[in-house]
């Protein structure tokens, strides 16, 4: 009985930890100094209301054309989805950082709108962010990283 107890809890706990938790590689030089190509990271699944400016975080990259699956991403991560890790540089209500275009053609603000956010690369020359790709639909963030692995 005990045994099949511990048994339960062990695939409960696996479950949830698979639920919450993906490990992701760094691919590139955009987050250079703090991570470099070949760096593992580890990601915990997280929403919108978490962010902060300064986290980095795992999103969906859109096709080449700019446009985003069809389908948010799902978790644990898989399936053909190429991911971006980068820095939150501003979440809802906050002001978009320069070179950030704005989000549609309504009247511009200046602001981040609800259920969007910014992501910039720590190496600005090389980095595919938000000032290409504009700001970041809530649905395709991935998580915060927690901690380096490598």
């Amino acid at each position: 009985m005990i045994l099949l107890a511990l048994a339960v809890l062990l695939v409960a706990g696996i479950r949830l930890v698979r639920g919450t938790l993906a490990v992701v590689e760094v691919a590139g030089p955009s987050m250079q100094p703090a991570l470099s190509s070949g760096d593992r990271v580890l990601v915990r699944r997280a929403p919108l209301t978490e962010l902060r400016s300064g986290l980095v975080v795992v999103v969906e990259q859109p096709d080449a054309d700019g446009q985003w699956a069809q389908e948010p991403p799902r978790w644990p991560p898989h399936g053909r989805r190429d991911w971006l890790i980068k820095r939150v540089a501003a979440i809802p209500g906050d002001r978009r950082p320069a070179g950030v275009p704005p989000p549609g053609a309504d009247s511009d603000d200046g602001l981040v709108p609800p259920g969007m956010f910014v992501v910039l690369g720590d190496n600005t020359e090389c980095s595919l962010d938000s000032r290409v790709i504009g700001c970041i639909p809530a649905d395709r963030l991935l998580g915060v990283m927690i901690r380096l692995l490598t």
